[in-house]
């Protein structure tokens, strides 16, 4: 038996990279409709309650809309937008966000994917909040930088005109109040926003997610080992979410946006000096991959029942 799948907004950059990750899966079926026919409110309806499983790659306004034209209690949704990610109902799609999570995710009929800046944040901060080492009530800051493609359509076309690159590096959400920030706050399990400082870079994927920690200011205060051993403990045995090893990291010089390369694997690391009681935790993933269409394979595989890395490009 097939589990049927329609992918609503498949013609977009992360529909095509699920549809791709889909691929040559005999036990999934895809429910296609015509590009023409995208628009096609009747021809979308039949598809999204003919279909086991929904995933829907569409802004938010659209994205709920398709929820509202779902007529029957067994099609399940895997909502890619920012529409359902902190709405009541709606399971967080982010297996390793702790212990049961995962369990949860696989009996929930609605699943709201991640941002690609939050999987690389909360899986940062959340293990450390869990663990007691991060108080809730801590000042928090994240910041790096994204490929350009996170910015969808518009954002590749600006880079990849016929003038060239706009620049080299672009900070934005300079207003503080991004949209990546309620779902940060509320499943980190901090008390206050943290602050949130994004950025561009001229490369099409890839994506840098860096919490900076002053240690000897922390309750406790903890050592970089103390931190790299709360998240090796929490991601332990994880095909998906790797920690470097403390003593590879303390080696390394540098780390690209690219660093995972495209695909689907979450990458941690604590660069720590603890002379200075300062760390820099880094999560490095692909933000079409983890950060996306990887993290929406991920999310179906479980739900279906089915290996949870099928598909993903590990």
């Amino acid at each position: 038996m097939t589990t049927k799948i329609f992918i609503d907004g498949g013609h977009g950059t992360t529909g095509i990279e699920i549809a791709d990750r889909l691929a040559d899966r005999p036990e999934l079926s895809l429910i296609t409709v015509d590009e023409k026919d995208r628009r096609n409110m009747a021809a979308r309806r039949d598809a999204l309650n003919a279909a086991d499983i929904v995933i829907l790659c569409l802004p938010d306004d659209a994205a709920r809309e398709s929820v509202s034209m779902i007529d029957n209690d067994n099609t399940r949704v895997i909502d890619a937008s920012t529409a359902h990610r902190v709405a009541d109902g709606w399971t967080y799609g982010f297996p390793e966000l702790e212990p049961g999570h995962r369990e949860r995710l696989a009996n929930s009929r609605f699943v709201a994917n991640p941002g690609c800046w939050p999987t690389g944040f909360l899986g940062l901060v959340r293990p450390l909040v869990l663990a007691g080492l991060l108080p809730a009530d801590w000042p928090v800051t994240v910041s790096g930088a994204s490929g350009y493609s996170g910015g969808g359509k518009a954002m590749i076309a600006e880079y990849e005109g016929a003038e060239g690159a706009p620049t080299a590096f672009r900070a934005y959400g300079l207003s503080l109040a991004h949209k990546h920030v309620p779902e940060m706050t509320r499943y980190s399990g901090l008390a206050h926003p943290p602050l949130f400082a994004p950025a561009v870079a001229n490369a099409y994927r890839g994506m840098l997610v860096e919490v900076p920690l002053q240690l000897r200011a922390m309750p406790g205060t903890p050592s970089p080992a103390d931190i790299h051993a709360a998240l090796a403990a929490a991601y332990a045995g994880s095909p998906i979410v790797g920690v470097t090893p403390l003593a590879d990291s303390e080696a390394m010089a540098q780390i690209e946006v690219e660093h995972v390369g495209a695909t689907d694997r979450l990458s941690l690391s604590v660069f720590g000096n603890a002379q200075s009681g300062q760390a820099r935790l880094v999560a490095t993933l692909d933000n079409l991959g983890k950060g996306a269409a990887g993290a929406a394979v991920q999310n179906l595989n479980i739900l279906a029942g089915l290996p949870e890395t099928a598909g993903l490009r590990l």
